[in-house]
């Protein structure tokens, strides 16, 4: 049985306390909240227990996991190194903070850096993830059994490959939102109303997506089969194409990559 504490309880960090206990990797017992805002209390004690400070309680978890904004980083490490023991592994998903920084601000080696996206909310998410060379397997597996509980992992021996990983998944999210308000603003200027089209919209790519993870055909075949000779879906995707819609997306992405490596530089 894990034994977790979990050091900052946004969104993410509330988001994995509650996949462990759906399933049943830790009782409630098992988990050591610590979040700063003492006012989240009572609305994270249903989660495990709860504390404002990094202090003594934390030596007896044997994983950690570090969901604080990047921004905190130093001070969060600062107090975790007074406390942080040897046998403990530490799961950061801190943007941009690398291994290397990890180990040095906590003078301690077992460190997994890993990077899920918003889905992992409906377990449902993807987490690239890679390790420490003194990482011991036993404790990579472990990382996986937990971050398997917000959807699927991918495994990276080279931790440079995780900025590309955030552009890509992580900000992921984001670039289908924006495709979809488009759509929906589409639909508006035609005459529906806005409830209509975004329902028209959501279950096209809800839709879309099930066909696509589902069928044996490639994304190239599947768009062939919507887009018939002189139709209407042949002209949309020729005015995508003198905008460079392709271009721009990957673009954009590549820029996304860009900056993760800056931030993993700061």
């Amino acid at each position: 049985m894990f034994k977790i504490a979990i050091i900052g309880c946004g969104s993410m960090g509330i988001t994995y306390a509650k996949a462990f206990l759906k399933n049943n990797i830790v009782t409630q017992k098992d988990i050591l909240l610590i979040e700063k805002n003492a006012e989240a209390k009572e609305r994270l004690k249903p989660f495990g227990n709860v504390s404002n400070v990094i202090d003594e309680k934390i030596k007896g978890f044997d994983t950690i996991i570090l969901s604080t904004k990047p921004q905190d980083a130093k001070v969060v490490l600062l107090e975790l190194r007074k406390f942080i023991q040897a046998h403990q592994t530490v799961i950061s998903i801190m943007a941009g903070v690398t291994i290397k920084a990890l180990q040095q601000e906590l003078n301690h080696t077992s460190i997994i850096r890993a990077m899920p996206n918003t889905p992992a909310q409906l377990g449902m998410g993807i987490t690239g993830f890679c390790a420490a060379k003194e990482t011991k397997i036993q404790d990579i597996l472990k990382a996986d059994n937990l971050l398997n509980t917000t959807g699927k992992t991918v495994f990276f021996e080279n931790e440079e490959k995780l900025d590309a990983v955030t552009a890509l998944s992580g900000s992921g999210p984001a670039y289908f939102y924006i495709i979809v308000n488009a759509m929906i603003e589409a639909g508006k200027k035609m005459g529906i109303e806005e409830s209509v089209s975004a329902m028209l919209v959501k279950q096209t790519m809800n839709g879309a997506f099930h066909l696509m993870n589902n069928a044996e055909s490639s994304i190239d075949d599947l768009i062939k089969a919507v887009a018939s000779k002189g139709g209407t879906t042949e002209a949309a995707m020729q005015k995508f194409s003198e905008l460079n819609l392709n271009e721009a997306i990957m673009e954009g992405i590549l820029a996304a990559e860009k900056r993760a490596k800056e931030l993993s530089k700061i």
